[in-house]
């Protein structure tokens, strides 16, 4: 399997993955491929990697700017994350996560964000310490991995793509 950056000609294949990947999640609001859509459109699309095999796209993951009480500080968000469904749980997520943090670091980001799972996110790393928050969802939902200086508190924004 092959990890590697988005190209223009996989858009399209992005695209319908993350929207069959979300389609039977019932936490989905049917938005995440608009979303990837429009984080690309406004420049926000800071990493955006395909796991491919085959010449076919398996995942895809998002990394995008965040803000924490307005401030970027060079904070970034997970998310959405897509796994052609029949290929879910055989680590190809956890491939993508992992690869993409790694160039988190390189960029020297400070940390990363995302809202999710706690089961499944600790596993590469994510934590909750209940001082980061986001709407008014359980704090043990938002979780941070940190790269460097203090873990963040406050209120964790997403890119304006995620709020259309």
């Amino acid at each position: 399997m092959l990890i590697r950056d988005e190209t223009p000609e996989d858009i399209d294949a992005i695209h319908d993955l993350t929207s069959t990947a979300f389609k039977p999640m019932p936490y989905s609001d049917g938005t995440e491929a608009e979303i990837v859509r429009r984080l690309r459109a406004a420049g926000d699309l800071k990493i955006s990697l395909v796991a491919e095999q085959g010449g076919e796209i398996l995942g895809h993951v998002a990394f995008s700017p965040v803000t924490i009480n307005g401030m970027h500080e060079g904070w970034f968000g997970l998310g959405p994350i897509s796994v052609k469904p029949e290929r879910q749980r055989q680590g190809i997520g956890k491939v993508l996560i992992t690869r993409g943090l790694e160039l988190l670091k390189g960029m020297g980001a400070s940390g990363c964000a995302l809202i999710g799972n706690p089961e499944i996110y600790s596993r590469v790393g994510f934590s909750s310490d209940g001082q980061l928050t986001y709407l008014d969802l359980d704090t043990r939902l938002v979780q941070r991995i940190v790269f460097r200086g203090s873990p963040p508190s406050g209120t964790l924004q997403f890119a304006p793509a995620f709020e259309s």
